[in-house]
């Protein structure tokens, strides 16, 4: 190996990012994405403290993508959605990753922003600071989440066909549940273990947590107009 290969901080991440994806996270090491381009893990030790520094990075990453809409005249709750959505959609193709941003989302710039426009959203629905944050904070690790634990989606640890073997069986212990016990579970095997369509899983996911904030936000003015 090449101890003193130059080396780009943007390609480390990719690597890091990619085996994540394909192998998922406990399979990210400094040792691993060193092999892959063929160099010593002391090398990565110029651009990551450790390999914390380097999840730090592909948390970034993951948030960079992450399209902040400007603010509109739009009323608070369809902005919402929108920055939700986005949101969204930077994370559904790293769901391996996706987990990082729940511990890691003030760490870097996007992080903040993201933070910051969802906060100030709830501020023009009329939540007080306290009540803004802890909504914010909720919304967004619900939406992770929603990637990480996707219907249907596979283990990356798994070869296709033990991945197939391994939906069929778990549908197969539903199925064999008492029905007068278990109806709905039972009558629902295939929906609880995959998605007729992933689109819809994931925008009935953003209405389900924006109808929340707004429930939470009448409630607050409800509450400020009695004089509580």
């Amino acid at each position: 190996m090449a101890a003193h290969k130059r080396l780009n901080r943007d390609e480390l991440i990719s690597t890091a990012l990619a085996v994540a994806d394909s192998e998922g996270l406990e399979a990210v090491t400094i040792r691993r994405v060193a092999q892959q381009h063929d160099v010593t893990p002391m090398a990565l030790y110029r651009h990551f403290p450790d390999k914390d520094g380097l999840f730090d990075a592909v948390t970034e990453r993951l948030l960079t993508d992450v399209r902040v809409p400007e603010p509109d005249e739009r009323p608070w709750h369809e902005q919402m959605n929108d920055l939700l959505s986005g949101f969204l959609a930077a994370l559904r193709p790293h769901p391996n990753a996706a987990g990082l941003v729940i511990t890691r989302i003030f760490a870097s710039e996007p992080g903040l922003g993201v933070t910051e426009r969802t906060l100030a959203l709830l501020s023009a629905a009329g939540l007080p600071v306290e009540q803004g944050a802890q909504t914010a904070g909720q919304a967004l690790c619900s939406l992770v989440t929603l990637v990480i634990t996707e219907p249907g989606r596979s283990n990356p640890a798994l070869d296709p066909e033990s991945r197939e073997e391994a939906v069929s069986a778990k549908k197969a212990s539903l199925l064999d549940l008492s029905p007068d016990r278990y109806p709905h579970v039972v009558a629902a095997a295939d929906a609880l273990l995959s998605c007729a369509s992933n689109d819809a899983y994931y925008r009935r996911g953003v209405d389900m947590i924006v109808a929340g904030m707004r429930g939470t936000a009448q409630d607050a003015l409800a509450v400020e107009a009695a004089g509580g």
